[in-house]
């Protein structure tokens, strides 16, 4: 005796929830990206100093074509004149327009300032990493190397090497700068190296074969990429600061070329007595120096979901009006003595109370 087993059927879909369409989420997964951005634009101030920064740069590229006057052009019916029309911040002792000196420096500052960021960044994201990956003999001479950078002062070096490269070009003194200012990062790329190779995802690649530098470079590094780009800014401060101070002291950019270092240290002796030589270069410089730490401390609040700056606003609720304690009592029952119900009292038991 056979038994007829009724045809099987696909269980009917159930109810699509709202928001939703079929096969596809109401709300797309924000990327991490755009979810940077959107914590970047709440802090203010992170604007404000990328909006400096913006400035400063359309300033030094776009300044020296608003003006007549050159960088390296003398006006000798004007000399250590003071801010006009004509000459909008002033004349140096040279007659030299000091707004498209200004400018020039502020050019060879930036690009300095960025080229040695890079420069230092990768560095120490490539020592690092490769220190603690491999460990061994590896570790311990590049470690060792690190810690003789450390103890060895940068400043006095460069200012002793910079005479052997004059009349050079300006490349060498970014390789210089670039190769002491890395050292500290290069110890913190260490230590998250050391964290992130036991990972799974590293473990995985390895015993498929990935070679070493294809797993630090594709599989290690970006995931410290916030770090990263975090220090890119804050090296690209310091190295201004560097080349200013290099630079006044005659270690830095040297003639024909200028910087704001070179500008500020010609202008220094008549600081006092024509202030506008001094106040408009030092004052670029600490407009880079202010920008690029607001950027900074926006750039860590957005990449960090722990920081107080990177949390989501909760939305405001909207405040309801307040209920009435009680219900209103019609006329007719006031006028009869009854009492009104009370919350909680079945509406039954209100006669036999009474």
């Amino acid at each position: 005796m056979s038994v007829q087993l009724p045809p099987a059927t696909e269980p009917a879909p159930g109810p699509v929830p709202p928001g939703q369409t079929e096969g596809r989420p109401a709300k797309a997964r924000t990327s991490r990206l755009r979810l940077t951005v959107r914590r970047f634009a709440r802090n203010r101030l992170a604007l404000f100093g990328l909006f400096l920064l913006v400035l400063l740069f359309l300033g030094a590229y776009g300044g020296p074509f608003l003006t007549k006057w050159d960088y390296q052009q003398h006006d000798f019916m004007n000399f250590l004149s003071s801010p006009s029309g004509d000459h909008w911040w002033g004349t140096t002792q040279g007659g030299v327009d000091l707004f498209s000196l200004t400018m020039r420096g502020l050019q060879k500052s930036l690009i300095i300032g960025l080229l040695v960021g890079v420069i230092s960044t990768f560095l120490a994201a490539t020592v690092g990493a490769f220190a603690a990956y491999f460990g061994g003999w590896t570790d311990r001479v590049l470690m060792w190397i690190v810690d003789l950078l450390l103890v060895m002062p940068a400043f006095l070096i460069i200012a002793v090497l910079s005479p052997a490269f004059r009349g050079a070009t300006w490349l060498i003194f970014v390789i210089l700068l670039g190769a002491f200012s890395w050292m500290i990062t290069g110890r913190v790329v260490r230590s998250m190296t050391f964290t992130l190779k036991d990972r799974e995802f590293v473990k995985a690649a390895k015993y498929m074969g990935v070679p070493a530098p294809v797993i630090i470079f594709r599989h290690i590094l970006p995931n410290m990429a916030s770090m990263l780009i975090i220090d890119t800014v804050i090296q690209v401060g310091a190295a201004v600061i560097g080349e200013s101070g290099l630079s006044y002291f005659g270690f830095g950019v040297q003639a024909p070329d200028v910087s704001l270092g070179t500008v500020i240290a010609d202008n220094t002796t008549n600081a006092s007595t024509y202030p506008w030589l001094f106040f408009f270069p030092a004052g670029c410089l600490v407009l880079i120096g202010v920008s690029i730490s607001f950027i900074g401390d926006g750039l860590r609040d957005a990449l960090d979901p722990n920081a107080s700056g990177a949390k989501a606003r909760s939305p405001r609720k909207k405040q309801q009006p307040k209920k009435r304690a009680a219900a209103a009592v019609p006329a007719q029952a006031t006028a009869a003595g009854a009492r009104p119900t009370e919350p909680g009292t079945p509406a039954g038991n209100q006669g036999a109370a009474s």
